[in-house]
């Protein structure tokens, strides 16, 4: 069996918090890190390996052993001077891979300036996200997979209800592939093409941006 993956999480907010026990859902191990005592206390009750540490030392990066995981996610984004410090030891410690929250555009640029691999700025991510699913007629939600390919949820459209996928041939019609069908919180990803499509199921669809533009 692989070995888990090791992270650490440093700033327990919300955003941080949520990922680290995501990550630990997934079968990770996790290191979560909050430089204040309340906050690294409480997320002690569903995250087991909790510190109260200063990120922004160096002794602290190397006691913790930080050096050693396989990436790190800082999400300090509301101090910025934190942030920076805890990034640039991070990478002068050899964590191959850091990721920083951000708070904007010039924090995400000065980031990657000090070497950040990644910058992620939730807010604006989410804000396009809401966007185009707003303007894509009938899509649930949208992943870009690439500049060219998306992976989609899309609503069953009226004319669908009570057909099968071999009836619909939606890969020929509109050049999008199938590759699950979601009803509530089940996902069936063995699709049987013969399966009458309801209103209340929505399809796992990848295709590329023309297809959509088509499809809408």
């Amino acid at each position: 069996m692989a070995n888990k993956k090791s992270y650490a999480v440093i700033g327990l907010g919300r955003y941080g918090k949520a990922v680290a026990k995501e990550l630990l859902q997934n079968g990770a191990e996790v290191l979560a890190i909050d430089a204040d005592p309340e906050v690294a206390n409480a997320a002690a009750r569903v995250i087991p390996h909790c510190k109260c540490a200063d990120v922004t030392k160096p002794d602290t990066i190397r006691q913790l052993g930080i050096a050693d995981m396989d990436a790190v996610i800082i999400a300090i984004a509301g101090n910025l001077e934190a942030s920076v410090m805890a990034t640039m030891l991070c990478k002068e410690a050899g964590v191959k891979t850091v990721i920083v929250k951000c708070a904007n555009s010039l924090h995400q640029r000065m980031l990657l300036k000090i070497g950040a691999d990644q910058v992620t700025f939730p807010e604006y991510e989410s804000g396009v996200r809401l966007a185009k699913n707003l303007i894509s007629a009938g899509f649930v939600d949208i992943a870009e997979l690439s500049d060219e390919i998306s992976i989609v949820e899309l609503e069953v459209k009226d004319e669908w209800n009570g057909k099968t996928l071999i009836e619909l041939n939606l890969r020929r019609k509109y050049g999008i592939n199938i590759v699950g069908i979601r009803k509530g919180e089940k996902l069936m990803i063995n699709v049987d093409p013969e399966m009458p499509l309801r209103k209340e199921m929505t399809l796992v669809v990848i295709a590329s941006k023309q297809s959509l533009k088509k499809l809408a």
